[in-house]
């Protein structure tokens, strides 16, 4: 994956991510969805700068064809750069709604379950139709 595709990649991760993230957090909570939806941003744009980062170190790790990572490899990825991530994003979440350290804890674990679970899901599918388009017909795992 070039440069240019793996920031397609994060733009279009992040995009979803901030939208449903911002709607599960104005459902859930009682702060304006300004506020969250400024926030979201923010801990967008850091999570994209380690999206980028993590997945190229990741790459590095673990060659070979991304359609062929088995579930163990794809659970490892997620699990990784969630807690990476969290180390940064708890205290950015604190500070720009104003709350506790604990409430933006509680907020981000949440929002983490939420992501984890997208992400898996979206880079399987992206995977896929990535080969799809690259191609024109879809891979399966062996």
């Amino acid at each position: 994956m070039g440069i240019v595709e793996r920031i397609f990649h994060s733009v279009l991760f992040e995009a979803l991510a901030v939208t449903f993230s911002v709607i599960g957090l104005a459902l859930f909570t009682n702060h304006d969805v300004a506020a969250l939806s400024g926030t979201m941003i923010v801990i967008a744009t850091m999570a994209m700068c380690w999206n980028y980062l993590f997945n190229m170190m990741f790459d590095y790790f673990v060659q070979g064809e991304k359609i062929l990572r088995s579930l163990k490899t794809r659970i490892v990825h997620v699990v990784l750069f969630e807690a990476g991530l969290l180390l940064v994003t708890i205290p950015a979440m604190a500070y720009l709604l104003n709350v506790s350290l604990l409430e933006a804890f509680v907020m981000d674990i949440g929002v983490t379950i939420f992501v984890t679970i997208y992400a898996f899901l979206f880079n399987l599918v992206y995977d896929h139709a990535r080969v799809w388009v690259v191609t024109g017909h879809i891979e399966t795992a062996k």
